[in-house]
């Protein structure tokens, strides 16, 4: 069986209603994709998401970043949390909703970065390309963007992203489940966001994302905490200390990012020691 696991991802459940919002400025529907896309309502969107387990209301509508997926193949044995991320358009009514930015913030995670113009950076689980576009525009013309995912629809999907939205810096990569396959001395920097507990053997796969890393490149977890009401189940979770743990263990200077605003994530800067 396939071990989908470099990208946080949600549960289209088919009963449940749709609204029909407006895509995203500046996106279209890729190429074989419904459009306009049916993006959910932010109150409903948020019910679905609650770690408590129970149902979600009948006016609930969409999934978001983490929570259950279709055909789900999680176990509570699993390392990471394992899922099938195949229907890239279902998944994208969450990933691209707009109402995800209020807990996202984008902007403050890519200011956070510090990243240079004309760098190489990836975005490790870019899933449908949420943070795509972000980073195009931080590292610039010279720059370059890798998008990372295990699952080939997500990289058709981005890939269609990227020539919409004319993102010429941002190559699509399909990677292994256990291996980003990145150049040694690559890369300035490294987003993960909502994903590292996707990840089987993370001190391992630590290892190799710091053989990655360019003098003064850093990795950079952006993921649920224990206590919000959205992501994954709390058996799948991975702390902020935890993920501090994980990264050192494979080598790299770790600390947790204080003075963040992100009401829902914590943030984990890592470095070479």
């Amino acid at each position: 069986m396939r071990n989908p696991v470099l990208l946080s991802a949600a549960v289209l459940l088919e009963a449940l209603p749709f609204v029909t919002l407006p895509a995203p400025v500046g996106f279209a529907a890729p190429v074989g994709f419904a459009a306009p896309f049916a993006f959910a309502a932010p109150l409903a969107f948020a019910a679905l998401l609650a770690c408590s387990g129970a149902a979600p209301p009948p006016s609930a509508a969409a999934p978001s970043p983490s929570s259950a997926a279709p055909s789900s193949t999680t176990s509570a044995a699993s390392h990471g949390m394992h899922k099938d991320f195949s229907d890239a358009q279902a998944f994208s009514q969450a990933f691209d909703d707009p109402a995800r930015d209020a807990w996202q913030r984008p902007a403050e995670v890519i200011e956070l970065l510090h990243i240079t113009p004309g760098s190489a950076v990836a975005d490790l689980g870019s899933g449908t390309g949420y943070f795509v576009s972000w980073l195009s525009r931080a590292v610039g013309p010279g720059g370059k963007v890798l998008a990372l995912d295990v699952e080939p629809k997500m990289i058709e999907f981005v890939t269609q992203r990227a020539e919409q939205q004319k993102l010429p810096n941002v190559e699509p990569r399909l990677v292994a489940a256990d291996d980003p396959g990145l150049a040694p001395g690559s890369l300035a920097r490294v987003l993960i966001v909502d994903t590292w507990h996707h990840i089987d053997d993370r001190a391992h796969y630590a290892a190799k994302l710091l053989a990655s890393l360019a003098p003064g490149g850093e990795i950079w977890i952006v993921d649920f905490t224990p206590e919000a009401d959205i992501g994954p189940p709390a058996r799948y979770r991975v702390s902020a200390e935890q993920a501090v743990s994980e990264l050192q263990a494979g080598g790299l200077r770790a600390e947790i990012v204080q003075g963040e605003t992100l009401p829902k994530q914590y943030v984990v800067r890592a470095s070479r020691p």
